[in-house]
């Protein structure tokens, strides 16, 4: 927690804000884009949401007022950033986020930053067939192994609706899995 504070007051002076800046950078680069990766699922799109999470995390780092933890409000940012994109190119494209999420797990395999098996790409068309919230909820639980609290923070969600929306999700998969 000490760390935390001390980057986050070096983040909020203008004097040690662009090394600090570097450093949360450096430990939240890879974690953040793996996160953003699961709900856009492009490489190209992941690389542009996570650019535009930092700069909205520099931006407003001054305002940032630690009723959180920086970890979780990074997170939310990045989180929002996402659903904001693919809203935005469904908009674009004049498709339902549904079926911009569908033609994305679909052009998945010729993705050559993909290198997932037949498995994994069953599953991320079996992820993608989720509600929004639950497609999220999954994500963080199962691949990012994120406690409940930690979800909730993010998504500012009750726990219990967290952990409705997991099961739901589960069993969609499961239902999924065993019928295609």
């Amino acid at each position: 927690m000490l760390k935390e504070e001390s980057l986050i007051k070096d983040l909020q002076n203008t004097k040690t804000q662009d090394k600090a800046f570097k450093d949360l950078i450096d430990l939240y680069k890879e974690p953040l884009y793996w996160h953003i990766r699961k709900i856009v699922i492009s490489h190209e799109d992941a690389d542009d949401v996570l650019q535009n999470t930092f700069i909205k995390v520099y931006k407003f780092i001054s305002k940032f007022n630690g009723k959180s933890k920086l970890y979780t409000w990074i997170y939310r940012i990045a989180t929002n950033e996402s659903i904001t994109h693919l809203k935005k190119n469904a908009k674009i494209q004049r498709i339902s986020n549904e079926e911009l999420q569908n033609n994305l797990v679909e052009n998945l395999q010729s993705d050559v930053f993909f290198d997932g098996d037949e498995i994994q790409v069953k599953l991320q068309k079996a992820i993608a067939t989720l509600p929004q919230k639950q497609l999220l909820v999954f994500n963080m639980k199962y691949f990012d192994d994120m406690k409940y609290q930690e979800m909730s923070e993010i998504l500012e969600t009750s726990v219990g609706a967290l952990k409705a929306s997991y099961h739901h999700a589960k069993k969609k998969i499961e239902h999924y899995l065993t019928s295609n």
